[in-house]
Formats: C-alpha cells, sequence, structure tokens
C-alpha cells in the first residue's frame, strides 16, 4: 500500500550525492540532530545507512534553539566519537539550585553529590548540529542527501520503497528499514496511521538569550511559579538560555513588551544575583505539549525523538530522550545485523520499542507531574511541595536519586555510552 506523505514542495538548491545508490539497509528521514546521532552511531557496523534531510537550515539554527546535555547524552557522543568535537562549543554546568518561587527552601546540587567533574553542559542547536555534520565525513557507509524530499512511501513485505525528489529529480531508494526522525508533527507517522496521545499544556514558553553583569557560575536554575517553571542555563561567554513558561497570553503579551519592559519583567522572575541584565537578540514563545505514540514500530518503521514523543520543557528532558532513542535503536540494529536477522522485522523492532517507550513515558510522566504540583497555589499542594524541597535537601539519598533521574543515569544504558 502506497502512502502519500503531506509535505511542503521544497526547491532543492544544492545536493549532497557522495554515495546515492538505490539498495540501504537503513533510511532516516530527518537529519537533525536526533538522525544525525542514530547515523553517526551506525559508524562502525556494516549497515548502509542513507540519511535524508529537507532543508539546509533548520528553525531551531534560525532562533538560535540552546539544550540542557545530560551526563547519559555526553557519554553517547563519546561512545560514537564526536564528543571532542563538541565538547569546546558548549558550556558545563556544576551546580543545579531547585527552588520554589520565593520559599527560602533550596535544593543545592554539585559534582559532590555524584563524584563527577560535572553536571551536564548547555549547548546551542548550532553546537551540536554541525559537528554531528562533518562527523558523517568519517562514516564511510552513510550517504547524506541534503536537500531532498520524500514524495512517498511503499511498505511491501521484504523492504520498504522510498521515491525522493532531489535537485529536481526524482529517486526510488529501496530500504530493508524506515526510521521517522522527522519532527513532533512528523509525516512519516501520520502517513502510518499511528496515533499520538497526550495534550497541549495551558502554558507557553519564552525562550531568550541574556549576558548578565556577574558570572553565572557554571550553575543552573530551576525556580518554580505558579505560572510555570523558569529555567536559566549557563552558556559560553557568561551568557545565559532563559526559558520562562507562562500561560499562553501571558506569555504572548510579555514577547510583545519592548526591550525595556521585557527585562524588568524578567529581573522579577530571574533575581538580580547576577547583577544587571542584557537582552542578545531576539525572544521566541511556543506552545508546550506532551505527546507518547501509540506504537513506535510498525513492520519496516521506527519513530525517534520528536517523531515518537514530546515533553514539557522542566528540566530539559526532550533532545536527551530523542540522543537515548538512538543509541537504542542503533544497538538493537546492529545486534540484530551481527546475528543474521532481518532489521526491519517488527520481532526486533519491538525490542527498540519495549526498552524506549517505558522509559520515556516514566519521563514524560515526572515532568507533567513536576509542572503541575508546582505551578499551582492551592495551598496543601504549596505546603506538601515545599516539604519535600527541604526533605530532599536533608536526605542524600533522596537528593542523589533525583540527580540521576534527572541527567539521565537511571534506566538502562547503551553500550555506547559505557
Amino acid at each position: 500500500m502506497a502512502l502519500k506523505l503531506i509535505s511542503q514542495t521544497l526547491t532543492p538548491t544544492e545536493a549532497t550525492t557522495q554515495k546515492l545508490g538505490y539498495d540501504y539497509d537503513l533510511t532516516i528521514v530527518g537529519g537533525g540532530i536526533i538522525g544525525l546521532t542514530l547515523a553517526t552511531a551506525l559508524k562502525n557496523s556494516p549497515l548502509r545507512v542513507l540519511l535524508i534531510e529537507a532543508r539546509m537550515e533548520s528553525a531551531a539554527v534560525a532562533k538560535g534553539q540552546a539544550y540542557a546535555v545530560h551526563m547519559l547524552s555526553a557519554k553517547i557522543f563519546q561512545g560514537i566519537g564526536v564528543w571532542d568535537k563538541i565538547r569546546p562549543q558548549i558550556a558545563t554546568y556544576r551546580h543545579v539550585r531547585l527552588s520554589d518561587a520565593d520559599c527560602p527552601a533550596v535544593v543545592e546540587f554539585d559534582t559532590t553529590d555524584l563524584g563527577t567533574e560535572d553536571l551536564g553542559y548547555v549547548a546551542e542547536h548550532q553546537a551540536l548540529l554541525q559537528p554531528l555534520r562533518e562527523f558523517l565525513q568519517e562514516c564511510p557507509n552513510v550517504t547524506y542527501l541534503c536537500p531532498a524530499e520524500v514524495i512517498n512511501i511503499d511498505y511491501q513485505p521484504e523492504m520498504v520503497a522510498i521515491n525522493i525528489k532531489i535537485a529536481g529529480e526524482m529517486r526510488t531508494v529501496r530500504s530493508k528499514l524506515l526510521v521517522a526522525a522527522d519532527g513532533s508533527r512528523s509525516p512519516i507517522r501520520e502517513a502510518a496511521g499511528i496515533k499520538t496521545h497526550g495534550w497541549k499544556y495551558w502554558q507557553s514558553c519564552i525562550v531568550a538569550f541574556v549576558k548578565p553583569e556577574k558570572s553565572h557560575n557554571d550553575t543552573a536554575y530551576e525556580k518554580f511559579w505558579s505560572s510555570g517553571p523558569f529555567a536559566i542555563l549557563p552558556l559560553l561567554g557568561n551568557r545565559c538560555r532563559i526559558v520562562w513558561t507562562a500561560p499562553h497570553e501571558e506569555a504572548k503579551a510579555l514577547c510583545a513588551l519592548d526591550d525595556e519592559q521585557f527585562l524588568e519583567e524578567l529581573t522579577k522572575r530571574y533575581g538580580n544575583h547576577m547583577g544587571k541584565l542584557e537582552l542578545l537578540g531576539s525572544r521566541f514563545v511556543f506552545q508546550v505539549q506532551l505527546m507518547q505514540s501509540s506504537r513506535y514500530v510498525l513492520e519496516r518503521l521506527a519513530l525517534i525523538g520528536d517523531a515518537a514523543h514530546n515533553c514539557h520543557p522542566v528540566g530539559g528532558q526532550g533532545l536527551n530522550l530523542g540522543i537515548r532513542d538512538a543509541a537504542a535503536l542503533a544497538q538493537v540494529l546492529q545486534e540484530a545485523q551481527e546475528a543474521g536477522e532481518d532489521i526491519g522485522n517488527i520481532k526486533i523492532l519491538k525490542q527498540y520499542e519495549r526498552w524506549r517507550k517505558l522509559e520515556n513515558l516514566t519521563i514524560l510522566g515526572f515532568t507533567d507531574l513536576l509542572d503541575r504540583v508546582f505551578s499551582n497555589n492551592f495551598l496543601p499542594v504549596v505546603v506538601v511541595r515545599r516539604i519535600g524541597l527541604w526533605v530532599m535537601q536533608r536526605v542524600p539519598m533522596l537528593k542523589v536519586l533525583n540527580l540521576k533521574l534527572m541527567i539521565g543515569l537511571l534506566g538502562r544504558t547503551p553500550k555506547l555510552a559505557k
């Protein structure tokens, strides 16, 4: 059965066709950070990989998006061999401060809690994307096509046929497996009829860069307010990325303020501990949602990253879940290949789904609970959560457990990260 993808027609301006062929073991649609992570994770495998990306520059690049990069994600990049290219371009945080509005109780995490040099990292989008793209040149088994547009997909018993448009020409690629890494509105997921469950929150997120007068001291902050979480992420050059969650109308109104008014409102949330703030560049707003796909796999199809799930940005979990998806799927596919198995067979792909679906759902539930518990003024809830913060700060085992959950050190670890 042919499945027509509903997508916007793009006019290709340039194409990378280093090793274009008709037969691949694996075709990845989506050349963002998650798709690139999967492709590079398969560098040392005998699998022939095709990576297809529609746009030379993504919206995330244009907006200067930035992410928390957790310890497990760093270990995965180390296992791939790309971490040395990424590390000089990203910031480190060695302290985390968790607080509830103006409550004096603050939970402080630092490197002594885990006996590590760092707790995590903060990376701008391009600082991850570009090193991964460059690393592809060291992956002889990977063909990268950009820009290229997927037009039709035909799932057959032994393979999947993918019609693509590149440089104005139509080509058909035959592959054992198709992987959708094409984002939260995944046309491939929708065309395959995979349903999703979840909801859009009553909140939107404002993101912006600021430069404080004083040093950020390699500290990340998560401040909970009744309107939503407010995060401060340290960046290179003593800059910070703010992720400010607020109800939709409030978020839109804040973004509509001029720079001086916006900084005045921002300082009320940010605090004065770093001195005067300078706004850098534009600010953007996006709606927050929770989404979990009912299935991560079908025969000859697998979903990874935002194509499979979305979560609330509290705790900076989203990108990290996708990186773990990519590492897990790479491991399952390589083990199947070594055992002489068909990597597109549903029995093989179910191993990946069983591994990642429950772990992702746990994090989705955790972030949802955090947002709902802290984003309200209901007195009994306020009392319970503040007692919880007080206890966490004073019970080392509980504090370390929560820290490991936040930075990805609980759950099954991919071989790449060992």
